[in-house]
């Protein structure tokens, strides 16, 4: 087994209550690894995503994600797996009622820091991160859809993760703003953490190439991402 392996999914079939989604399940991904989900929608990428953070439980196959073993974590246990984990959304999900600054304090606090001194400095280091560093008085409303999502990714890497699972990111945003933002993607799995993207955004996988699994068909598979991918089997 690698030493730098992350993620290691084998033969999982992933369910909604009692829907079966998708059936057989498996890869694996290294550490500093960018590897794109896509599909359909409704094809299960945000189910995969889902089992990794383990909100889908695992009821048949094996997943180790961040040294979790899925088929064995208890309860308790699944708040520190998800410590490893940097979820962005599509939809942001930010408080609207308080700023940048005090939405990344939210989560430092609610995940055990209380040093004010640290939590300032780590807010800064985020912020910087994702070049939002004078912006942490504004308030969410006051940001554009691409600088709310630089929010999203800074909140993710606040308790350095080992991965960044992003559900449809770029989802709501123009082109250039979505190729800003998986500039920024890469750049974060350069530096070493594993990134997962979900999503239908089509003109951003021929640009910015990279590892590639498609859903299809209760399904999936590998595809080769620097073949030609059939995008219009993939449309809704």
């Amino acid at each position: 087994m690698s030493l730098d392996l992350i993620i290691d999914i084998n033969k999982v079939n992933i369910f909604q209550g009692d829907n079966l989604i998708l059936s057989e399940v498996s890869f694996s991904v290294d550490k500093g690894e960018f590897i794109y989900i896509i599909g359909k929608v409704g094809s299960g990428k945000t189910s995969i995503i889902k089992t990794i953070n383990a909100e889908l439980p695992l009821r048949s196959g094996s997943a180790v994600i961040a040294g979790y073993d899925l088929e064995k974590i208890r309860k308790k246990h699944i708040p520190y797996l998800r410590r490893k984990l940097g979820i962005v959304f599509q939809d942001f999900q930010l408080l609207g009622d308080r700023n940048i600054y005090d939405n990344l304090s939210f989560v430092l606090r609610a995940t055990g820091w209380n040093n004010k001194k640290e939590i300032n400095d780590r807010i800064a280091e985020v912020l910087e991160r994702v070049d939002l560093v004078y912006k942490g008085y504004k308030m969410p409303h006051q940001l554009s859809g691409g600088e709310q999502q630089r929010v999203v990714i800074a909140r993710a890497l606040l308790n350095s993760p080992d991965i960044i699972l992003a559900d449809e990111p770029t989802g709501n945003l123009d082109p250039e703003t979505s190729e800003d933002i998986i500039r920024l993607l890469l750049e974060i799995s350069s530096s070493g953490r594993a990134v997962i993207m979900a999503t239908h955004n089509y003109p951003l996988l021929k640009k910015f190439p990279a590892r590639t699994i498609k859903c299809e068909k209760g399904r999936t598979v590998e595809v080769d991402h620097t073949a030609e991918i059939d995008f219009t089997s993939l449309m809704e």
